[in-house]
């Protein structure tokens, strides 16, 4: 984002991927649903699948909306802190 510090850009575009994200997981979430409440013949390995894949989604979520900006202010700030020295 033009005209904002790096820090400020990397919250801004947190705050507008924010939403996208977090409406895909919970549709992807609302899908494997069924597979974590699953009752019957075969629900044991069932409901392990589900249970895993929304925690995987859950994390991914955590990590799109909170870390990636994270690391990249972070690395950003290294690489442009380690150009002028190697001139």
């Amino acid at each position: 984002m033009r005209g904002y510090s790096l820090s400020r850009a990397a919250i801004r575009a947190a705050q507008t991927r924010l939403r996208p994200i977090v409406m895909t997981s919970l549709a992807f979430i609302a899908g494997v649903l069924p597979l974590a409440i699953a009752t019957g013949a075969g629900a044991n390995s069932r409901v392990a699948i589900g249970t895993g894949i929304i925690g995987g989604t859950l994390t991914a979520t955590l990590l799109a909306v909170f870390f990636v900006p994270l690391f990249f202010v972070l690395v950003k700030r290294l690489f442009t802190r380690q150009r002028p020295s190697q001139e």
